[in-house]
């Protein structure tokens, strides 16, 4: 796993609050796989053709993957806009790095991300 767990449970009690306050980071909407509560998530979302990649940090194991994975499905808040996302699936760093825009960041290497969420755009 690329960066430790613990430092992703200080991310949702501290700094996720006041990202999605300050309102300048998309913010993914899931529902609780067992609790069915909603939940707010920001993350960077890289549009990408047909869709939305995002960066695994934690891993696949982090609970709003498994949310969105056992939902399939979530909503994104950018850009004052709500997306709807349907069929999550987990990529490899090939693929997403060749679906990625070349103006899009990739992650550090010494982070050793592999894993990235693939969502397609629901039509309206």
């Amino acid at each position: 796993m690329p960066m430790p767990r613990w430092w992703g449970h200080v991310n949702k009690r501290v700094f996720n609050p006041l990202a999605i306050k300050g309102g300048k980071y998309p913010v993914l909407i899931h529902v609780g796989r067992v609790s069915g509560a909603t939940y707010r998530t920001p993350l960077d979302a890289f549009p990408v053709e047909g869709g939305y990649l995002f960066v695994l940090v934690y891993g696949s194991r982090s609970d709003w993957v498994q949310n969105i994975l056992a939902a399939d499905g979530a909503r994104l808040r950018a850009d004052g806009k709500e997306i709807e996302l349907a069929a999550p699936r987990l990529v490899g760093k090939d693929e997403a790095f060749q679906a990625l825009p070349a103006s899009a960041a990739r992650p550090p290497r010494v982070l050793r991300i592999t894993e990235f969420l693939r969502m397609d755009l629901v039509a309206a």
